[in-house]
């Protein structure tokens, strides 16, 4: 998995003061779990950019300037209004101790549902939380669409890998082929054009059938 690298900056206060200034300065204040002891630094807001808006999944290296240490991003806030980060939590990465992650899911391929049967292709989960270690976690699941016909559906249970575990059930949908609006559309239309023929009144088809005698005595 690709890690980006943020230049971070231990705080030496961490009080509501302090943090208010950082935020001022386009700083996020940030906290560390999951060593020793829980750290509490800042960086800088724009250093953000490629971790969070993104669908890309990335592990992080914080640049202490004396050491770096591999992390990932386990939370963060928003400012309600104007999107602003307020706040991130980090939890550092061990070689050997499994993590939790949420992986973007890609598709490959075109189903034949939706290329030949005018079925639309409808997206379940764009992500799936895995549990690997550091070194196993893939950068995205690849889902292949290409047998997928009118009606199929696509589960994670088919999704094989020895490297993760998917922390979903087997028969969680990736995605699906659903007979689109306007075939269901065409169809109910269709369909009631059939029983109304079908529903015709006797009445009116006397009325017809004397019409049609009459023509033929005429002719």
């Amino acid at each position: 998995m690709k890690s980006i690298e943020i230049k971070s900056t231990i705080r030496e206060n961490t009080g509501k003061t302090s943090t208010i200034s950082l935020r001022k300065e386009d700083n996020v204040p940030c906290v560390l779990y999951g060593g020793k002891e829980v750290l509490h630094f800042f960086a800088t807001e724009i250093s953000f950019k490629n971790l969070v808006y993104t669908a890309a999944a990335h592990t992080v290296v914080l640049d202490f300037g004396d050491k770096k240490v591999n992390a990932i991003l386990q939370d963060i806030q928003f400012h309600p209004v104007s999107d602003k980060i307020l706040h991130a939590d980090f939890y550092e990465l061990h070689d050997d101790k499994p993590i939790t992650m949420e992986i973007p899911v890609i598709l490959s391929g075109t189903a034949p549902g939706v290329l030949n049967s005018g079925g639309v292709l409808r997206r379940n989960k764009r992500k799936l939380k895995v549990k690997a270690i550091p070194a196993k976690l893939p950068d995205s699941i690849d889902v292949d669409i290409s047998s997928l016909e009118l009606g199929d559906k696509y589960y994670t249970s088919q999704v094989e890998s020895e490297d993760f575990e998917i922390l979903h059930s087997d028969n969680t949908v990736i995605c699906q082929v659903r007979t689109s609006r306007a075939s269901m559309a065409s169809a109910e239309v269709a369909k009631d054009a059939e029983v109304s023929e079908d529903t015709e009144s006797p009445e009116a088809k006397e009325s017809q059938d004397s019409v049609t005698e009459s023509s033929n005595d005429e002719s």
